[in-house]
């Protein structure tokens, strides 16, 4: 059996506007497993985004268990969410969130700068993440001197050097064209294969069947989670 990567149980988060109570989660409960390509998918204001906070360790829930590799992350300060972040998981966002002044082996190397990885480390380990996405040969450049599927495959990099446990993919492919968010699709779905567990926020369907399991959320809840051809099936 596979082992549980991702736990949520009863998991609620709650916001005050005015008199008004918002439950942005409200009640979710899943697991995902070591390996798997998850999609979590929803329109705006379904509450996937406070959802995907919650998993990458960036906010805590107001009631219910997150356990991430058995850890409970629900309880943690922020400084233990941060050594959380740093050492688990590796974050792929739709605006790329690159350093525009630092090169890009010096924008690879920043998380394994955090955790305290030394020099030759960090330089061995960010030209081998950026060798593995094809930019080895353009590390003296600046973010801006590439376009922006090469900058998404950057941050891409950039997630895989701390060799992290979950790669929590937000809209990956927003900004870009049909053919590059093709080849951006095609890579993460390479980096499953190898192993790698992948968890993809997305709003479009379309791009949710790229997952092997969709997970669909509205006004707060879960209202689908199975299979991608089961997901296709109802679309």
């Amino acid at each position: 059996m596979a082992e549980p990567l991702i736990e949520l149980k009863e998991i609620y988060k709650v916001y005050q506007m005015g008199e008004e109570e918002v439950r942005a989660n409200d009640g979710v409960t899943m697991t995902i497993f070591r390996g798997e390509f998850v999609a979590i998918v929803g329109k705006s204001g379904s509450g996937k985004s406070t959802l995907m906070n919650i998993i990458g360790a960036l906010d805590v829930p107001s009631d219910g268990t997150y356990l991430l590799g058995g850890e409970d992350v629900g309880s943690m300060t922020d400084n233990q969410l941060a050594q959380i972040r740093n050492k688990m998981i590796g974050f792929i966002f739709q605006q790329y969130n690159l350093l525009p002044k630092l090169n890009l082996l010096e924008n690879v190397e920043l998380p394994l700068l955090y955790a305290g990885a030394g020099t030759e480390e960090r330089k061995e380990r960010a030209m081998a993440s950026l060798e593995r996405v094809g930019l080895a040969d353009k590390w003296r450049n600046l973010p801006n001197q590439l376009s922006g599927g090469q900058q998404q495959r950057v941050s891409i990099a950039r997630a895989l050097a701390g060799n992290p446990s979950l790669i929590l993919a937000d809209e990956p492919t927003g900004a870009l064209d049909s053919k590059t968010s093709r080849d951006v699709l095609d890579f993460l779905k390479e980096l499953n294969n190898e192993g790698n567990t992948i968890v993809m926020i997305t709003h479009d369907s379309s791009i949710a069947l790229e997952a092997r399991r969709v997970i669909r959320v509205h006004d707060g809840k879960i209202n689908f989670d199975g299979d991608v051809n089961e997901y296709s099936a109802i679309l």
